[in-house]
């Protein structure tokens, strides 16, 4: 049974092997562990929002770069906060608003969205840049999407696949936690004692 599918298993994670050789991945890697020290050094925060499988990826990120990476962060995916906001504000500026909630000076925004083109990851880049906050974003499917356009450090993978592209931004996040620590294996409960500053 498992011959039946090598063909596909094969194509599949060539679509993996290759999107881990994104062009200039490494200097956008390099660039978000850069910002990411000096939020840690002014002692700002990273904010993480996401639609659907992009929120679970923006919850896990928030989390392991606060107690990995000492980075304090946070996400936007309360049930409370969501539906408030969606009430008052409506669904499309609920990530709008909760910047303008709760964006300091010199936070930074990241936000993960597949197609780059989720009116509320939008508008939320808007409202960031308006207010002077970079954003960082992770997105796919085509290389002119507008979130892309509006983000000062980009990651894209050129795939329309969406557990592929859902993967390798998760790949992508934890490389820059683990950047952060400075090592690939460690203890969590201690890997942010020493966090590396190179």
């Amino acid at each position: 049974m498992a011959g039946a599918w090598k063909n596909w298993l094969d194509n599949y994670f060539d679509l993996y092997r290759s999107a881990l050789a994104t062009e200039n991945i490494h200097e956008k890697l390099v660039s978000f562990h850069d910002l990411a020290v000096q939020v840690r050094g002014r002692k700002g925060k990273l904010m993480f929002a996401g639609n659907g499988a992009s929120a679970s990826i923006a919850s896990h990120g928030a989390v392991d770069f606060t107690k990995q990476g000492q980075v304090r962060a946070v996400d936007f995916n309360e049930p409370n906060l969501i539906t408030c906001l969606s009430n008052d504000f409506g669904y499309e500026n609920f990530m709008a608003k909760a910047v303008e909630f709760y964006a300091d000076d010199g936070d930074v925004l990241v936000l993960i969205s597949v197609s780059g083109s989720s009116p509320n990851a939008v508008a939320a880049a808007k409202y960031a840049r308006s207010r002077g906050i970079k954003v960082v974003s992770f997105t796919g499917t085509s290389p002119d999407n507008e979130l892309r356009s509006l983000s000062d450090i980009g990651f894209f993978l050129d795939s329309r696949a969406y557990n592929v592209v859902e993967g390798v931004h998760m790949i992508w996040l934890t490389t820059v936690v683990d950047m952060l620590v400075g090592r690939a294996e460690y203890a969590v409960g201690n890997a942010a004692a020493a966090p590396a500053e190179a």
